[in-house]
């Protein structure tokens, strides 16, 4: 039996876990288990013909809110071109579907409802042996004329049956990024996220886990994604397996999604020693707000969590990604800002604001009418208004979350980004006013380079400031333009404020002439700007910028800011 385990991504760099890991358990005499990758931009017409070539005898499909449609018109296409076919579908995005997707797709013959380990093997199994799946659990199938769907069954007591797809082989570590599970499950039922319906977790063993990453970084994959819902749900599991990468790190790093109110002193301790970038943090606040945290039954004491956030931003070594969803119940538009101002104020790196996914399956989904929350039927199944947010406060909270991204995420405009919100009174208003000038001006339609950004920030700033306000956000406007893009002499905008005077060009020439006695014959190029500031934020007197941009073959652009 010749079966192909087939997902679409949403970008190539993505990789898959779920099929190494079905390949790995699924393993049998007389089948050949094939993992084939494709993205959701990829011509459905060559990935049908692509799989079509190797002449599969059951094709099993991964399907996620990402590729739900891509995935199940590749199925229709599949069952028309080869009749004979065997197809499966499985994944969190199909797991609450029922006969019904039968009758709307004639050519699927079985749907796996959730984790898929035990019922694909058995499933192939008795496809095999030319039996009917009678016995498998969690599986809806098709029996001639009719739909069947056996009941529930146990899943993996043991995650350490599964073998390892790292140690089998059959994990791509050339693209950069590899997904790495150390458990299942997640001890808190937040009432948005699909593990809120089986609190267990199981975690793989120790040995397991250690002779996973030890291969991973053997082989020096350059980032290690831990798919865990909470890693650190167990203190000093999760201590254990910090010390252990510490202990054997060579040049990956590592990205965790935790719970920050659950770091203890210890761990704490332990995390200010890893070298810097080593570890990335993804922490989910979801809301400052206490009664819209209860009625997503999310416990979390705000304040350990906030402390601990700043303990990690003090130390300086760990990215931190900050996570805020809108929509959820009983939050209004005045709520959620105050959250992003909240937030912001313990300085992340990296500040996502998303709009709540009312998931098929979870309890969010179930509580939609009880809590007013209306949302778009299709995936991702955004929702689109709530009694406290409408529509209209939806997006503009879309648009300021796209701003955020364009400055503070994007680790550019921080000194402009905190002047202007000192300015607005709030780095929240400060959000706002851009959207809406983003947004009136249509620029969210088109993609902008580094400096067209630049340049549209100007004329935002001339437009809505005048006096020292303007004079202040374009010293911060020009600060930030020379600390991210090099800038020649014949191009220069018309916010910076080169330096002029003779004294101050000659400070700049002298060290200059030092930095390329430094680098003579390293093979370094270098280039230069010097700006004079009249206005910048912390300063009460003129001051002078020398901005140093060396590049060589083979690495980034590196820019360094030095006062004279």
């Amino acid at each position: 039996m010749r079966v192909l385990l087939i997902t679409l991504h949403s970008k190539f760099v993505h990789a898959s876990l779920a099929l190494p890991l079905l390949a790995g358990f699924c393993r049998a005499p007389k089948r050949q288990l094939l993992i084939r990758e494709y993205t959701v931009h990829e011509p459905k017409e060559a990935v049908l013909a692509a799989i079509l070539a190797e002449n599969p005898d059951v094709v099993a499909l991964s399907v996620y809110i990402w590729n739900r449609r891509e995935s199940l018109e590749l199925a229709d296409a599949l069952a028309v071109a080869k009749p004979a076919l065997r197809i499966v579908v499985g994944g969190p995005e199909v797991s609450f579907d029922g006969p019904d997707l039968f009758d709307r797709h004639p050519g699927l013959n079985a749907l796996i409802r959730g984790e898929g380990e035990l019922p694909l093997r058995a499933l192939l199994t008795a496809w095999q042996e030319q039996r009917p799946p009678v016995n498998v659990p969690r599986l809806t199938w098709r029996s001639e004329n009719r739909v069947v769907e056996n009941p529930d069954g146990p899943t993996l007591a043991s995650l350490d049956e599964i073998p390892s797809p790292f140690a089998l082989d059959l994990v791509d570590l050339s693209r950069g990024l590899v997904y790495l599970e150390t458990s299942r499950g997640c001890p808190f039922r937040c009432a948005f996220c699909m593990s809120a319906l089986d609190p267990r977790v199981r975690s793989y063993s120790m040995a397991r886990i250690e002779a996973d990453l030890r291969l991973l970084m053997e082989r020096e994959v350059p980032c290690i994604k831990l798919v865990d819902r909470t890693f650190n749900y167990d203190a000093e599991r999760a201590r254990h397996i910090f010390s252990f990468i510490l202990r054997h790190h060579r040049r990956s790093r590592f990205h965790f999604e935790i719970g920050a109110q659950l770091l203890d002193d210890a761990t704490l301790q332990l995390l200010e020693e890893a070298p810097a970038g080593l570890f990335q943090f993804e922490i989910g606040v979801q809301s400052t707000r206490a009664d819209t945290l209860a009625a997503i039954r999310r416990s979390t004491d705000l304040e350990v969590l906030f402390e601990n956030i700043r303990r990690l931003r003090r130390a300086e070594n760990i990215p931190l990604h900050l996570d805020l969803i809108a929509g959820l119940p009983g939050e209004n538009y005045h709520d959620f800002c105050l959250s992003i101002d909240r937030l912001l104020d313990l300085r992340p790196h990296h500040l996502q604001l998303e709009p709540v996914k009312l998931l098929p399956g979870s309890p969010l989904r179930q509580q939609a009418a009880q809590f007013g929350l209306r949302h778009d039927p299709h995936p991702p199944y955004t929702v689109l208004g709530t009694p406290e947010l409408p529509f209209i406060d939806l997006e503009r909270l879309r648009g300021m979350g796209r701003m955020l991204d364009l400055t503070w995420n994007a680790g550019r405009l921080g000194t402009f980004f905190q002047q202007l919100a000192e300015f607005c009174q709030s780095p929240a208003r400060a959000l706002e006013r851009l959207a809406d000038y983003w947004n009136h001006r249509h620029l969210h339609r088109r993609s902008l380079s580094q400096r067209e950004l630049f340049l549209q920030l100007w004329q935002f700033v001339l437009a809505g400031f005048d006096g020292d306000a303007r004079l202040s956000l374009r010293s911060c406007l020009a600060r930030d333009f020379a600390l991210c893009e090099r800038c020649p002499a014949d191009q220069t905008p018309e916010f910076l404020e080169p330096a002029s005077r003779e004294e101050e060009l000659t400070l700049s020439k002298i060290r200059i002439q030092e930095e390329m006695e430094r680098i003579r014959g390293r093979g370094i190029k270098l280039q230069h700007l010097t700006l004079a500031f009249d206005h910048l934020p912390g300063t009460n007197r003129r001051c002078l910028r020398l901005y140093l941009y060396r590049s060589a073959p083979g690495r980034g652009l590196e820019v360094e800011e030095i006062s004279l």
